[in-house]
């Protein structure tokens, strides 16, 4: 039995994008919905949130200091110690039922993050990537963009269009930061979708399964290895944490229960601790 743990009291209408911060020992991760930031610290078990004025999707931390945010209408810097909000690109201004999602940065610093239609889920979205320049587009036609992440060697990208129901593995070059070779990797059976993903240290990817109860363990190859069954129905995302790498956080949403579902489901919305037995890698910090 894996050993699940609730972090803290608060709930979140869709948490999402957790990432840790080896050098703080927190964790940071967005309610995308709530319209807030929020931080663990594992030293003290406190939790602080920050408010913003529109939808974060995700964050990266800053090789400089402070986050770099995907918020709805563009990307922007934040500094948690002022609140202050700089925004530095707007790639889909003109757009207004369009919001960025899921995003991370490559194992160089570069940040990949996707858009979506929020309002229709037309399959409009564009997966950009942004090195403090302009942001430059790799694939469009998306609907919920989701699953970003890097094998240890940086060699290999993952992606998933959630309603498609398939991670995408890419060869990915890290010296040009461009992704090729676009392929299947693995599928997600119904109810769920892929969600939020990340790479442990033995190069093995986790997912969460959206609607499906679980996060999943994937071999290099794209073979199930383990799943994990979860108290929620709709987990998000997950990040390894912790002094020694080796807390799978996973965050969680409450939107769209209904009464008796939240009376099931006490946890949902949760941010969630497990102890799986293996150990993750560092995040990058954007380098731009």
């Amino acid at each position: 039995m894996t050993d699940i743990r609730r972090v803290g009291s608060q709930t979140d209408i869709l948490g999402e994008s957790p990432v840790w911060d080896v050098q703080e020992q927190a964790l940071y991760w967005v309610d995308i919905r709530g319209l807030l930031i929020r931080r663990y610290d594992s030293r003290t078990a406190q939790i602080s949130a920050w408010p913003v004025p529109e939808m974060a999707g995700s964050l990266a931390m800053r090789k400089q200091g402070g986050l770099l945010l995907a918020l709805k209408s563009g990307l922007a810097f934040f500094d948690p110690g002022t609140g202050g909000i700089q925004r530095v690109a707007a790639p889909e201004t003109g757009r207004p039922d369009h919001r960025f999602n899921d995003g991370k940065c490559d194992p160089r610093g570069r940040f990949w993050a996707g858009t979506m239609n929020d309002v229709t889920r037309a399959p409009e979205g564009k997966l950009y990537r942004f090195d403090g320049g302009a942001c430059v587009a790799f694939e469009s036609g998306i609907t919920i963009p989701n699953s970003l992440c890097w094998s240890r060697n940086a060699r290999t990208m993952y992606f998933a269009d959630s309603p498609k129901r398939i991670l995408f593995a890419y060869d990915y070059d890290p010296d040009r930061g461009e992704p090729g070779n676009k392929r299947v990797f693995t599928t997600i059976a119904e109810p769920g979708i892929p969600d939020g993903a990340t790479v442990d240290a033995e190069d093995c990817v986790w997912c969460a399964d959206y609607g499906g109860w679980k996060v999943t363990r994937f071999a290099p190859d794209g073979r199930r290895l383990s799943s994990i069954d979860l108290p929620v129905k709709q987990p998000t995302s997950c990040m390894f944490g912790g002094p020694d790498l080796d807390v799978l956080y996973v965050t969680t949403a409450s939107q769209r229960l209904n009464a008796e579902e939240r009376a099931q489901q006490p946890l949902a919305g949760a941010l969630l601790a497990l102890d799986v037995g293996v150990r993750g890698l560092p995040e990058a910090r954007f380098a731009g």
